[in-house]
């Protein structure tokens, strides 16, 4: 018998064996099981991803004698004939070769016609979207409304080429690209099937050139057994093998690579740099693939630094993989990653129109290792903050607060101003309108109080006998019985301005005044005001 392919031998036969469409499969089981299968599917999706195995699974659901549950037995005449495209009643149609309106009518009139066994006919039309405009109108009737044995089943890469009318009148199943790890453990229970020895590091390169295509990954796997039989049958695969065969990129130097480039900014790292580019070479690497796969790792790199415990879900590597890239990325910074990443973006662009691309290559991944490092300000201050205690520990800025500055000492205004505090807490009213009104002096049980000039509104209100007879009971009540009021006009020069609003308003500005100095004698701000040649404007809490 003539030797077949992986990509026929290991194709899907159950929707159980379909990898990475889970959402198709279980979508079609329950439409065939609640009776809710539509006349008419499109399935659409990037190339290798399982359209027409689950086409050829779907109509062996529908005509196997001894299906359980709508799960084909595959051992059955009827399974066997729509596996190797010969039943008769499951008619498989190029839709490249078969894309004349001609081909449609040929298809109207056998629609018509009963299936010779079982209860369905179906027709698989592959890469549907090469019929011609003709084609499509002369199947928009029949596809609408076919006889009750009939099923169409559509496969498309290109679901954007077919008509919108064509598009209503089916119900649309979008495939997948499959993740590499999918992939990936795939291909390991083929080889464990065929009695092929494979290193896990060559079955994740060959499931990464996949590029989510199954059947792609399963040819490459077939090239490359074939690359590394023996004499005796034997097939050991390694990574070594698999990059000698398919022309890949060694994953040890592109990781080399990386790690010079985030080492950076000193003499080793460029000479690494500069051995890494000659191995490049040597091995016949292509520079742009190089770059590709280097543009990729940076996207790794920075995805393991930001994503945390989602990294393994989002990054298609093994484990080991994914732990070296959290290492690596925590000897730069994320603005670092970005900057870098642009360079390499461009450099891969530059190389497309490069007379000699190892001088290109050369130079990108020089300016790259040497690009200066970003640094926040906030580290900045940290670093200068351990150099400085380091060389000479802080101590703590001596109070600056000069005699002059210091709180004027009035023991009849501090008096006066817990007296208005009190009040504030019984009566809000009286007190705001005792802020602005100054204790001129108290003599014995007599208590002269004072109105500015500016606040003369104030005068007939504090004058007035029902408020003085309020105070009197305040004074009465907090300093004891007996006391009495008096108020008058204070002038400017008689004035202390120590009412308690005044007080208060100097004390504010005493404690900025000496926050300001204490922050402008810190040693950070006088190393930052000299390095930038600054002054300090203003000084805003943080919210």
């Amino acid at each position: 018998m003539a030797y077949q392919v992986l990509a026929r031998k290991w194709r899907s036969k159950t929707f159980d064996e379909l990898v990475g469409q889970t959402h198709v499969s279980q979508t079609l089981l329950n439409s065939l099981r609640h009776n809710r299968l539509p006349h008419a599917l499109l399935f659409t999706g990037p190339r290798g991803t399982g359209k027409t195995s689950t086409a050829r699974i779907l109509a062996k659901s529908l005509r196997c004698p001894n299906a359980k549950n709508f799960v084909p037995c595959n051992v059955c005449s009827d399974c066997q004939e729509v596996a190797e495209s010969r039943s008769l009643d499951v008619l498989e149609i190029d839709g490249a070769s078969n894309n004349g309106v001609e081909a449609i009518r040929e298809l109207r009139e056998t629609v018509g016609f009963m299936p010779s066994s079982g209860r369905y006919k179906i027709y698989i039309i592959d890469e549907v979207h090469m019929l011609t405009t003709s084609a499509f109108n002369a199947l928009l009737k029949t596809l609408e409304e076919p006889p009750e044995h009939v099923i169409f089943v559509m496969a498309t890469t290109e679901a954007q080429k077919i008509p919108n009318t064509i598009l209503s009148r089916c119900q649309r199943y979008d495939f997948r690209k499959i993740s590499t790890k999918l992939i990936a453990e795939h291909l390991g229970k083929i080889c464990e099937a065929e009695k092929v020895r494979a290193a896990s590091e060559a079955i994740w390169a060959i499931a990464r050139q996949g590029e989510g295509s199954m059947r792609d990954a399963q040819s490459l796997l077939d090239q490359v057994m074939s690359f590394c039989a023996s004499s005796d049958g034997a097939i050991d695969l390694t990574l070594a093998k698999v990059t000698e065969s398919l022309g890949l990129t060694d994953r040890t130097l592109l990781t080399r690579t990386l790690s010079a480039l985030v080492t950076g900014e000193n003499a080793n790292a460029t000479q690494e740099i500069l051995n890494c580019v000659t191995a490049i070479f040597l091995a016949g690497y292509d520079p742009l693939v190089f770059m590709k796969d280097l543009l990729e790792e940076w996207r790794n790199l920075l995805l393991a630094k930001i994503a945390g415990d989602q990294a393994e879900s989002m990054i298609d590597l093994p484990k080991e993989e994914i732990d070296f890239l959290r290492g690596l990325s925590n000897k730069i910074s994320e603005e670092d990653l970005h900057t870098l990443f642009d360079m390499a973006l461009k450099g891969a662009s530059d190389l497309h129109h490069a007379q000699d691309p190892r001088v290109v290559l050369e130079m990108v991944l020089l300016r790259m290792s040497i690009a200066p490092r970003l640094e926040t300000i906030d580290r900045w201050i940290d670093s200068r903050a351990r150099t400085s205690t380091k060389s000479s520990p802080l101590s703590p800025a001596p109070s600056l607060v000069s005699p002059a500055a210091a709180p004027i000492e009035n023991t009849w205004a501090e008096k006066w101003s817990d007296f208005v505090d009190r009040v504030r807490k019984v009566n809000g009213l009286i007190a705001a309108q005792l802020d602005q009104i100054e204790l001129l002096s108290l003599s014995g049980l007599e208590a002269t109080l004072g109105v500015s000039e500016k606040h003369q509104f104030l005068r007939e209100q504090v004058s007035d006998p029902a408020f003085i007879k309020k105070v009197v009971n305040y004074l009465n009540t907090f300093w004891g019985p007996g006391h009495t009021v008096k108020v008058q006009t204070s002038k400017a020069s008689e004035s202390g301005g120590n009412s308690p609003a005044q007080l208060q308003e100097k004390k504010k500005q005493e404690e900025h005044e000496k926050l300001l100095r204490k922050i402008e004698e810190h040693p950070l701000v006088r190393e930052a005001k000299s390095i930038f040649n600054s002054e300090i404007k203003s000084i805003r809490e943080s919210e």
